[in-house]
């Protein structure tokens, strides 16, 4: 990219800079939350406040055991498990992480649309809205591993040209997530901070990063300031439960030393108005299952699909 695109750059990363605080620049909810009816006026506050928001009970034992049953039959699929979507963990054959499931299963395609989901992307976002990414997360039991702490938006950013912190990821829970079986951790508040982060990102990067991220994540000292401001919370909730939390917030998991396997599904929201430009400092995009490109338009409510 040119001078005149570098300037444009609000949040400087991996440049060989030091690490850095940088106040967000957009708001949280935008538009005051009037673009959609779906979250009451507490809800959204404290999605404001935290750059997350729990909620419990948003979908039913058996709405939830068909998802489940689906994304354990892609994970025991042949064909997908041979596929470049699938992510395995570090050191091992286990399966991570299987991306693009909203194309590849029938309920997890519909599951985007759902106006239980999609109204609270909409009203959060301020637009209609397109999925970025999708991916089934899953930790087995006994070894799966962690997630190390980052914040979506510095590698969404730098990475794939995602503008503005204008996105949302929503987490629903096919299994309990529950103290012992690395159930998601977040920092309260850190979504007003971008952490601009160390090193330089390796060419391909997320073919390693997605296993084992090691470059883009937050210094010790900006992560240990932003947990002693806002202080940690792990999202444990049954299953059917979603978690809706914003692009820079900072998150992650630890391992799984329970005997009962973890899994969520991820779908991530993108304003319309944020669509991806090119990825800064001349990298080539990651692929489209990874970060879409072309297929960017806006998502149907099913109450409205023929």
């Amino acid at each position: 990219m040119g001078d005149d695109d570098e300037m444009k750059d609000f949040y400087v990363s991996r440049t060989g800079r030091d690490a850095a605080l940088i106040a967000r620049g957009e708001p949280v909810v935008y538009g005051e939350g009037r673009y959609a009816d779906a979250l009451d006026e507490g809800q959204l506050q404290a999605y404001e406040r935290d750059g997350f928001l729990i909620l419990p009970g948003v979908f039913g034992a058996a709405e939830i055991q068909a998802l489940r049953e689906e994304a354990q039959a892609l994970e025991h699929d042949p064909a997908v498990r041979e596929g470049e979507e699938v992510i395995r963990e570090p050191g091992g054959t286990a399966l991570r992480s299987i991306f693009r499931v909203h194309e590849l299963g029938r309920r997890l395609a519909e599951l985007p649309r759902d106006p239980r989901l999609l109204d609270v992307a909409r009203q959060i976002l301020g637009s209609e809205v397109y999925i970025h990414q999708s991916r089934v997360n899953m930790k087995p039991a006994l070894d799966g591993k962690e997630f190390y702490w980052h914040s979506d938006f510095e590698t969404w950013h730098v990475e794939d040209g995602m503008p503005a912190m204008r996105a949302l990821s929503c987490s629903v829970l096919l299994t309990d997530n529950t103290a012992f079986n690395g159930p998601l951790m977040l920092i309260p508040g850190s979504h007003r901070q971008f952490v601009a982060c160390v090193g330089e990102t390796p060419e391909d990067h997320y073919r390693t990063s997605l296993r084992r991220q090691e470059v883009g994540v937050p210094d010790p000292v900006s992560l240990r300031l932003l947990a002693e401001r806002g202080g940690l919370e792990a999202a444990i909730a049954p299953a059917g439960s979603v978690v809706f939390f914003d692009c820079n917030t900072l998150h992650g998991s630890a391992g799984n030393l329970s005997p009962w396997p973890r899994s969520n599904v991820f779908m991530v929201y993108n304003s319309v108005e944020n669509r991806l430009q090119a990825p800064f400092h001349g990298m080539k995009p990651r692929p489209e299952h990874i970060a879409a490109r072309r297929s960017a338009e806006p998502l149907t409510p099913l109450r409205a699909a023929a």
